[in-house]
Parts: structure tokens; sequence; C-alpha cells
């Protein structure tokens, strides 16, 4: 069964910087592409970024172009999320998943716990 275990959120005033991590175990990490995903309160949880194997060409919604990067590092079967000039409109829960399709639907029916991210304004 895979396990998703997302860390690194926190509170943090506007303009500041988080680097957000997932581990993946039970499957073979480097199979997938990857994403991340943010559900902020009261609203629908939506993809917000996700980086390809082996080309790992990445994609972003345009609200964070710019500011938010991904990475991956198969060897720790762990996805990053650098996030830059946050603000107020970044506070979410974020979250993992591996992601398939052209729109990039999340692939695994289970989640990790999240981690939230909180930016003051």
């Amino acid at each position: 069964q895979v396990q998703l275990v997302e860390s690194g959120g926190g509170l943090v005033q506007a303009g500041g910087s988080l680097r957000l991590s997932c581990v993946v175990s039970g499957r073979i990490f480097s199979n997938y592409a990857m994403g991340w995903f943010r559900q902020a309160p009261g609203k629908e949880r939506e993809f917000v970024a996700a980086i390809m194997w082996p080309a790992a060409s990445t994609y972003y919604v345009d609200s964070v172009k710019g500011r938010f990067t991904i990475s991956r590092d198969n060897a720790k079967n762990t996805v990053y999320l650098q996030m830059n000039t946050l603000k107020p409109e970044d506070t979410a829960v974020y979250y993992c998943n591996a992601v398939y399709g052209s729109n990039y639907y999340p692939l695994f029916d289970s989640w990790g716990q999240g981690t939230q991210v909180t930016v003051s304004s």
C-alpha cells in the first residue's frame, strides 16, 4: 500500500519562503510523475505543480508560476516544493500524489495527512 508523508509546512509572513517535502513508500517512486495539490478552507483540492520522469519537465498552475519550484530526488523517494514570495492566498493544506493525464489527475486513492501552510499578511 502506498504511503505519502508530507512535511515542511508552517506559519510564514507574506513574501517568505517554505520548502515542502513528500516521502513516498510502497511504490517504485521513479515509475511515477509526481505532483503537489492544495486545499484551502472551504474550497476543493486543486492541482499546484507536477514533475515528470525521466524527462523531469515541470508544470505549474498559473497562480504559482515563477514563485514555486517542484523537484524530485528518486534516490530518496522524495518530491519537493520550494515556495517563494508566498502570498496569503497560498494558505492551504498541501498534499502530494502521483499524477496522470493532461490535467494532472491524482493517481493514488489514498492521501497523506498533508502539511499546513499559513501565510500571514
